[in-house]
Order: C-alpha cells, then structure tokens, then sequence
C-alpha cells in the first residue's frame, strides 16, 4: 500500500450539551489516579461506508458524532474539564480536543495490512502529547466513505474499564439520539478518591518507564489452534488443577520467548526480573465495586519469576508464579492499598530499580473480554478494532479478533530486542498469517 498521508480539515474543543453544575466542578483525583501514568490510552475503531458513496450521509454522520459527544460528556463531565497539579480535574466544561481528517486511501486497503505505528495518525496527539486533557477525539474520513474513531484517554483519569464505559455510551447516545437513551446508558460514579484517598506522591514520578525513541510495535495473531497449543504445553504433566486461562498462556509463552531470545544468560543472573500484569480491583473488593465506578480502580500483579530453573522453556513455573501474584491481589490487598503506605513505597523502589537498570520489566494489559467490537454508533459494529504504537517497552496489549475467538498481541519492544524476538522459530510457529506482510485482517 502507498504510504499512509491523513490530513486534517478542522479542529476544535466539543463542549457538553449542559453546563456542569457548580457543585461538581472540582473533581478529586483518587491515590490510583496520582500514579497512573500521564499517557493517552489508545483504541482506533473502523466502521465501513455502509452507504455507497454517500457524501451527504457521510457528513451527517460527523455531524451526528460530535452532536452525540458533547450529551454524552455531559454525563461524563469530568472528561471536557482540565487535569490539574495531578491532583484533581477542573470541570470547567473547556471541552474535548476534536479533530476531523481524511486520508489519501480506501479503508479495504489499510486494512490489508495494518502497521500500528499508523495508527497513531488516526490520533490527534501524541500518547505522552497529554498536557491537561483528559480525553481526545480524531474521526477520519477515507476515500471509500469509509470512517475511522480514533480516542484517546488520559490514564490519569480512567483505566480500561472506564474507557470502553464512556465509548459504548457515546455509541448508544449516538444511535438513540434524540430518544430516550436514558434506559440505554448507565451514569457514571465519580467517587474513587473516596475509595483511594488521595496521598502526597514525594519522590514518585508517573512518568518513569515512558518511552519515545527506538520503541517497535509489531502485532501477532494467535488463532483458536495456536492457543489451544499453548494452553496444552501448560497442562501437559502440570500438577496445576485447573486450565491455564488464554491470557495466562500466552502471557507464559511471549514472556519465554522474550527471555530466550533478547536476555543473555549473564543479565538473567544479575537483574531482577517482574512480570506484570494489570488487574480490575472492582469485583475484588468487599462488597464488589459496580463496572460503572469511574476512574483508575485497578492494579498491576506483580510476579518475580525464578531464574534457577532447571528446564529451559519449560512454562509450568511461571504460569504458577502469575497465577500466585494474581490471586494475592484480593480483598486484604485492595485494604492495605487504601489505608497504608506500603505500596507507594514498593512502587518507588520498583521505580528506582528500574531506572538505575537493575530491574527489567515485562507488563501485560488484556482487553480480551472486553466490549471493543461492541460499539455500534448506528452504522453496525467495527469491521476492526485497533491498538496504538505505544510509550513503554515490553508492554503487551492483548485484543480479542473480530471472531473472538482469537488474540491478538500488540508487542512493544526496544528495536534490536524486536529484531531477535520476531524471528523466534517457536513464536512464529503459533503466529496466524493473518499478522504476517500481506496477511488480511478479515482472517483474524
């Protein structure tokens, strides 16, 4: 395919319908919130002109779009204000940084092979371009009449479950507008910072571990049979009483991959090693949290896998391991985070560690199971749903396929790590064509 030129035709700040009402204009950042990291989470969905090139029903749809946004961000008021001092939001109803733009091709042919570095052009801002905005917009126009919804999210004020709220009420609010949607989309809870009281964060910086130059994204697809296959490698002569989950497998399988192929055997002996992976704390806290709690009510599980093993490749160990540190963030976990300062204190060593080059990190964040194909603004649902070229290396972004029956793996990785890892006889053995040059997305 030529090369991928968007070009954008306006932009503006889309404000909610109603004025937020005084007493809600100072919104609290909770303990969560202080810590995440000041980046845009991204998602990129693409919905197919279902109106044979139809400009005027095109230009409807834009202009219904950024109708349906300014009633939806009046129940998400928080999200057209300004995050200030890390500290709490001003809900001076500024509005969303919206931007529109066309690019220079079909949408059947980005989709041929879609490379996640461009899809960051389907984003009005660079992921760490933040500043103080808690949410950005870019709805992009192809040749075909084709439409691409590019958001961005701060994860200063959500985590992943809020993110696909505020999306599939904006979806709802747009296919139902001028009806009673009322039924359709649930209210938000702005009450996290009552939940995880805000602490002083001194000598903590969200900012570490991010990452602009020499990062490489790549995107693999593991189908039902490649899973299927790693699952099996777990449960062959494990003592373990239960299946490994999809996620835990093939969290198992990259993590091993990864070592075998970029960290000598000298490093291994000499760092320390962690395996993360982001956990809800909703339905782990007593009693269990509403999904429409809003804000960064989540954690990461952090595992520190033994390197003494004695059979290399071996995935039974580690796959224990996660399930270990997963199954230690309960209710007593979610009790210290909110009342002592022990985990504060643990995420500074970590953060120290990781800076002076004594730790090496390996995070997993799963959007399987999430709604991401769920967003119907009134022209049917996605015909793909896509990730970004994120700030962190080693990060992992698992997204199910259209079918749901597949994976896919959105594996960030310092460029000369990436160069080893994806030539690894043993991953590209389970990896589907479908992420391969030339491969189709219809066929994950």
């Amino acid at each position: 395919m030529k090369a991928l030129l968007i070009q954008v035709i306006s932009e503006e700040s889309i404000k909610p319908s109603s004025p937020t009402p005084p007493h809600l204009r100072h919104y609290q950042l909770s303990f969560l919130d202080q810590i995440a990291p000041p980046v845009f989470m991204p998602l990129v969905l693409f919905f197919p002109n279902l109106e044979a090139h139809n400009s005027l029903a095109n230009l409807s749809k834009v202009l219904q779009l950024k109708k349906s946004l300014s009633e939806t961000l009046t129940r998400f008021y928080p999200l057209a204000g300004r995050v200030k001092d890390n500290l709490c939001v001003d809900c001076n109803d500024e509005g969303v940084h919206y931007v529109e733009a066309k690019a220079n091709c079909q949408l059947v042919e980005f989709l041929e092979d879609p490379v996640p570095a461009e899809l960051n052009k389907f984003l009005p801002l660079a992921l760490d371009d933040i500043k103080d905005l808690a949410v950005v917009v870019q709805v992009t126009s192809f040749n075909c009449g084709g439409i691409a919804i590019g958001l961005g999210m701060s994860h200063k004020v959500a985590d992943a479950l809020s993110f696909f709220t505020f999306l599939n009420s904006w979806a709802a609010i747009n296919n139902t507008l001028g009806e009673n949607c009322e039924i359709m989309v649930s209210r938000p809870r702005f009450d996290s910072a009552t939940l995880f009281p805000p602490k002083a964060l001194t000598g903590f910086e969200p900012r570490t571990g991010i990452v602009k130059d020499n990062i490489v994204t790549k995107r693999f697809v593991f189908d039902a049979s490649a899973i299927a296959a790693v699952k099996a490698k777990y449960t062959e002569n494990s003592e373990h009483p239960t299946r490994p989950t999809r996620v835990e497998a093939l969290s198992a399988f990259i993590w091993t991959r990864f070592m075998a192929t970029t960290q000598s055997k000298s490093d291994q002996q000499r760092k320390l090693y962690t395996v993360l992976h982001a956990v809800n704390l909703r339905t782990r806290m007593d009693p269990p949290l509403p999904e429409n709690y809003f804000g960064n009510i989540s954690r990461v599980a952090i595992s520190v896998p033994s390197m003494d093993n004695d059979h290399p490749g071996e995935y039974h160990g580690i796959l224990n391991q996660v399930r270990e540190s997963i199954r230690k963030v309960n209710v007593d976990f979610v009790k210290e985070l909110r009342e002592n300062e022990g985990h504060l204190n643990f995420i500074k060593e970590l953060a120290a560690r990781l800076t002076e080059g004594e730790l090496v990190s390996f995070s997993f964040t799963s959007l399987c199971r999430f709604p991401i194909y769920e967003a119907d603004f009134g022209w049917g649902k996605p015909v793909w749903v896509g990730s970004a070229s994120l700030t962190f290396k080693n990060l992992v972004a698992f997204l199910d396929t259209k079918s749901g029956n597949g994976i896919e793996a959105w594996i960030n990785l310092k460029e000369e790590d990436m160069a080893k890892f994806e030539c690894d006889e043993e991953l590209l053995a389970l990896v589907s064509p479908a992420s391969r040059p030339n491969g189709k997305i219809y066929a994950s």
